[in-house]
């Protein structure tokens, strides 16, 4: 048996408990942390991780705003805009027969350049359309003063708007010379 002087060990499932309880700094597992955060004055811990909070918050924003900045869709000038009508109707347009109306060159006006315009009518469905073409930047592509009034022409126009039209573009000519 055991004598009074020696502690009572109790065991349950092969593990060993003393009958005294242990002092608490011995049980956390932070004990060298707590005996140190008793020496660091409060508030400038709280203001240490308060300035470290803010700089991170401050690096994040602007690595947004830096990726926003690299990764977003720059808008498209209307030079581009027209550029991809085109393809869009050469890929797809009808072509019919039209009619050179006339050439007309525009001044340049209110930030604005100056502007060589073919102006040209078509039928569709029994329905008659007469439009016109900025052909300024396509004018290596045609000559200018072959196009007289009357000339014949093929147009290609969108069959779901048949308003939208174009006799040049860049892979193909409508005008018969």
């Amino acid at each position: 048996m055991l004598s009074p002087e020696q502690p009572k060990f109790f065991t349950a499932h092969d593990t060993s408990v003393t009958a005294e309880p242990l002092p608490r700094s011995t049980l956390s597992a932070y004990a060298e942390w707590r005996s140190l955060r008793n020496t660091i004055p409060t508030s400038t811990h709280l203001r240490m991780d308060s300035l470290r909070l803010y700089g991170l918050i401050a690096t994040g924003s602007v690595a947004l705003l830096g990726a926003y900045a690299l990764l977003r869709r720059k808008p498209k000038t209307a030079d581009d805009l027209e550029r991809e009508r085109r393809a869009w109707l050469e890929g797809t347009g009808r072509i019919t027969d039209g009619t050179v109306i006339d050439v007309q060159e525009l001044p340049p006006a209110n930030n604005y350049h100056a502007a060589t315009m073919l102006i040209y009518k078509y039928d569709v469905a029994g329905v008659s359309y007469e439009c016109s073409q900025d052909v300024t930047y396509l004018r290596h592509w045609i000559n200018l003063h072959s196009c007289r009034l009357g000339l014949h022409t093929s147009v290609k126009y969108d069959p779901q708007n048949p308003g939208n039209s174009l006799v040049v573009s860049e892979n193909w000519m409508g005008l018969r010379q």
